[in-house]
């Protein structure tokens, strides 16, 4: 067992889309020794592995999501279960880095900065795109946002080139905004807006939603937490496993019988077997045959 401590603690950071694989919390790991960061599936895997081989101290591991890939922390806790079956005692799984509920108070405190200082600005919410899932989340949220943040338009804008957000603050010019401050719905850190481009004319970056001093304070704190849960023998693995189940299709069997499916699984979806590095949570697409 190990204190609460962590003097000794290795923290691995696993990264998803919120932080473009990892590019946007990169930092972390260079400013402190002990930390990784890694993307989900083998890499991960691997990286545990090879921790749990070289050293004997505890090792901590951190979802970094915001609260829209609940994903990311299922598939987190299936390698840290399949991980930590060789070597009890040494790894944690930590409470994801923020969920839903914190990303949304920092959107509201970013809309209610962006009204203070430019007062006829509208609020893009950018964010890389993902899945029709997480996208979804990230507009339930915007939708908070707008209606209990501080009176600003609030737009979304899921992007995988400029373009895609480029077409966003031409749509709001077309509405008569021609201000509009772009806000990250991740870890992004650097100005999306390329300079002198006409394209995004009125445009400017809001800039980080946290600073990074309280982004390693967050870090520490869930990785503190984590081992000194790990000390009273609780791994985290359980409440992780089951941190995608309702974010989705709902989960129902009614037509199964009527179309002759026999799905055949419980609820656990550890689907057995499968390699720890590539497995992934049971999540329904959007198609009837995929049963």
């Amino acid at each position: 067992m190990v204190d609460g401590g962590g003097a000794d603690a290795t923290t691995v950071l696993v990264a998803g889309h919120e932080s473009a694989g990892g590019a946007d919390v990169r930092f972390l790991a260079q400013a402190r020794p002990g930390w990784f960061v890694t993307p989900i599936g083998r890499p991960l895997h691997n990286l545990v592995a090879r921790l749990l081989k070289s050293g004997d101290g505890p090792i901590t591991v951190v979802p970094m999501t915001l609260g829209r890939n609940p994903t990311l922390v299922a598939d987190t806790a299936k390698t840290v279960q399949w991980l930590a079956a060789g070597a009890p005692g040494r790894l944690a799984l930590a409470e994801p880095f923020g969920n839903a509920d914190h990303l949304t108070a920092w959107l509201r405190s970013a809309a209610t900065a962006i009204r203070r200082s430019s007062p006829d600005a509208a609020m893009v919410v950018q964010a890389p795109a993902s899945d029709p899932f997480d996208e979804a989340e990230l507009h339930r949220i915007a939708h908070l946002v707008r209606t209990h943040g501080a009176g600003n338009v609030v737009e979304v804008a899921t992007t995988r080139t400029e373009d895609d957000l480029a077409e966003v603050l031409r749509r709001l010019r077309r509405l008569d905004h021609p201000h509009t401050v772009v806000v990250p719905a991740g870890f992004r850190r650097e100005d999306p807006i390329p300079p002198d481009d006409g394209r995004f004319s009125g445009s400017r970056f809001y800039g980080p939603l946290m600073s990074e001093q309280a982004m390693f304070r967050i870090v520490d704190m869930r990785a503190h937490t984590a081992l000194h849960e790990l000390s009273h023998g609780r791994t985290g693995v359980e409440a992780g496993l089951m941190a995608d189940h309702g974010h989705g299709y709902a989960h129902s069997h009614a037509f199964d019988a009527s179309t002759g499916s026999t799905h055949g699984h419980g609820h656990g979806h550890g689907h057995g077997g499968e390699d720890p590095g590539t497995e992934r949570s049971h999540r329904h697409p959007a198609t009837a045959s995929s049963h």
